[in-house]
């Protein structure tokens, strides 16, 4: 994220406790090109730098910033994000043109509701463009105004091609959110901090829930929420590997399903 806006991300994993009523140490606090060496180290190849706003004015700034860094960071993938504002249509196109590869939409933190009228052509433009977007609409770790799995049903209603990665599966309504794949063809869930112990303790998984996850194996992709997690990136890798769902499923899920989702597959 550019500076100012990682600071200030930091900062409100600095009052976690007020939050969440618990701390959340991030772990990877480091200057920006030792954070691209721990991911290099890490043997991460490919990988996106997500941004998401909290308020009008800011999406389009951040999509020239994220174009402008992955084009200087090899491995990176150019992103982009909206916020429901009239401009959104314009500069989601103009970041699909230039060549931005995913989108993130989170819709706790931005606290709008994404079936407002005012994305309704960006949701159309990137199910038509078959581009993903990294969607936070599930109630965790905390509930926002428009979460849930209601809300963002109902723009897959309406959009029923969207390339929709749901973050964090969907916690803590697994249940829901894992029996959308069923509904709509390029519905993914990803991993982001599912089975690690900080999560458990939040919503822990089931195990219907890993075994449901077995069976879409095509449809999962990891997440890692890397830098700002509360513990060592490992710990995710781990999980995944816990559940003993087989090689051929981990393969899957930390590599082709991402790679294929980025255009990335060599």
């Amino acid at each position: 994220m550019p500076d100012r806006v990682m600071s200030a991300v930091w900062s409100y994993f600095d009052h976690a406790e007020e939050h969440y009523g618990r701390a959340w140490p991030v772990y990877y606090r480091t200057p920006v090109a030792e954070r691209l060496a721990t991911l290099g180290a890490l043997g991460v190849r490919v990988f996106p730098a997500l941004l998401y706003p909290h308020k009008p004015d800011m999406a389009a700034g951040l999509n020239v910033w994220a174009r402008e860094f992955a084009a200087a960071t090899p491995g990176c993938v150019p992103s982009g994000t909206f916020f429901p504002e009239p401009s959104a249509e314009a500069y989601v196109r103009e970041a699909l043109d230039a060549g931005t590869r995913i989108f993130k939409a989170h819709v706790q933190v931005g606290g709008y509701d994404p079936r407002d009228p005012l994305l309704d052509a960006v949701w159309g433009m990137l199910a038509d463009a078959g581009t993903p977007v990294v969607v936070h609409c599930g109630d965790g770790p905390i509930p926002g105004r428009h979460t849930g799995p209601g809300p963002f049903e109902d723009v897959l209603r309406a959009h029923p091609t969207l390339t929709a990665v749901i973050a964090h599966l969907g916690a803590p309504e697994y249940g829901a959110f894992l029996a959308l794949p069923d509904a709509y063809p390029n519905v993914h869930l990803d991993t982001t901090m599912i089975g690690t112990r900080y999560f458990d303790d939040l919503a822990p998984l089931t195990p219907a829930h890993v075994a449901r996850m077995g069976e879409l194996q095509e449809r999962i992709v990891l997440g890692a929420d890397f830098p700002n997690i509360p513990y060592p990136y490992a710990e995710q890798i781990e999980a995944l590997d816990g559940w003993g769902l087989g090689d051929d499923w981990l393969r899957a899920v930390c590599w082709t399903n991402g790679a294929r989702l980025l255009g990335s597959e060599s």
